[in-house]
């Protein structure tokens, strides 16, 4: 699928202008120097489900509790950490968190792991605006006010947002409007800036980077390498923005929407007919060798972590690949995940809503010295 609009092409045009000098690039000039220091607190969501349509909701949505209550639920429950403490103890064990009962403080920003909409943006059958896409701005861009949140939002897509087809001749219509919602939010040029620029921005998969101080974080959506429906891989991005920017050996977090689950690395069994962690079939998700690229084009740098989402129900702090993974339950759930990076460590707490007025239980905790 060639998605380059002739607004794209221009739009490229003006970037190279920028890259020419005509525009300030910061974050180049920090290339080969001192590592800026690092202290990033930040939320992470993923699963959203946003799944309002023009009239009601998408089929199974309510049962499932897809609900804008819920999403509601999820955003005061974020909207209200700033204010609490770092968790001393969780269920009566100790977190030994570097920052426990200390204040968590306004996030720098909020990340979304994927899955912001249920159908695609919510299109019944031809082009219009999404409904879904709608919802899920009014409530994970920022703003004020109970009814959003009140920090940048840094955008990832799922296979929600990317997998649905619409109706020929709109087939890529959805993947279109969810990558362009993306790019708005996070692509800067010439003539335009966005609520949240990004670092880098690659136009060819709408994969960026940013930094906060010297950390750098990075959003690939479903995973970089990823093809389907007619995407363009964004591992030789992934490479030359690690190479940019991370040479120096400083901290880097990766965003992305599959892990290393039992669910997002399940495969075909044929026995079962089904997908399951004991097939040896076709790869529901992404496969094997998905899995060893990124790893690869990781190793050498300092990548202190990958936030995903994809799996709904369990919270997970584990490793795999020599990395360290996170992944807090769905956000229609209430799930979220607390980051704090600093020079030296590493805090990650995962938690979810209780209530309805902004109430949390933490679940799990992690801590690392680097």
């Amino acid at each position: 699928m060639n998605r380059i609009s002739t607004r794209r092409n221009f739009l490229a045009q003006a970037a190279g202008l920028a890259m020419a000098g005509l525009l300030p690039r910061a974050a180049l000039g920090q290339t080969g120097k001192r590592i800026q220091p690092i202290d990033a607190t930040f939320l992470f969501i993923a699963d959203v489900h946003a799944c309002r349509m023009a009239s009601g909701l998408s089929p199974n949505c309510l049962q499932e509790g897809k609900t804008d209550a819920a999403l509601l639920r999820n955003v005061a429950a974020l909207n209200g950490l700033a204010d609490r403490q770092w968790p001393a103890e969780i269920d009566g064990v100790a977190t030994g968190l570097r920052s426990a009962g200390s204040r968590i403080g306004a996030p720098l920003g909020l990340v979304v792991g994927g899955d912001i909409t249920d159908d695609g943006g919510g299109q019944i059958t031809e082009p219009s605006e999404g409904t879904q896409l709608l919802q899920f701005s009014q409530r994970y861009s920022q703003g004020v006010g109970p009814d959003r949140v009140h920090m940048p939002v840094y955008v990832g897509l799922g296979n929600h947002d990317l997998d649905q087809n619409g109706s020929p001749p709109h087939v890529d219509w959805y993947r279109r409007e969810l990558r362009d919602y993306v790019e708005v939010n996070h692509r800067p040029g010439v003539f335009f800036k966005p609520p949240v620029p990004a670092t880098e921005y690659d136009v060819d998969t709408d994969c960026y980077s940013w930094d906060w101080g010297g950390l750098h974080l990075i959003q690939t959506h479903r995973f970089a390498g990823d093809i389907g429906h007619g995407a363009v891989s964004s591992l030789p991005w992934l490479k030359q923005d690690l190479a940019t920017y991370a040479a120096d050996g400083r901290p880097v977090i990766l965003f992305q929407h599959y892990g290393w689950d039992t669910f997002s690395v399940e495969r075909w069994d044929s026995a079962k007919r089904t997908y399951d962690d004991g097939g040896s079939g076709a790869p529901h998700w992404w496969s094997e060798a998905d899995r060893q690229a990124l790893l690869a084009a990781l190793k050498g740098y300092n990548v202190v972590a990958i936030f995903h989402g994809h799996q709904h129900e369990v919270p997970m702090i584990y490793r795999s690949g020599g990395v360290d993974l996170f992944k807090p339950k769905a956000a229609y759930m209430g799930g979220f995940a607390l980051g704090r990076v600093t020079s030296d460590s590493m805090d990650v707490v995962l938690g979810e809503a209780t209530g309805d007025q902004g109430e949390v239980a933490f679940t799990n905790a992690f801590s690392r010295d680097f």
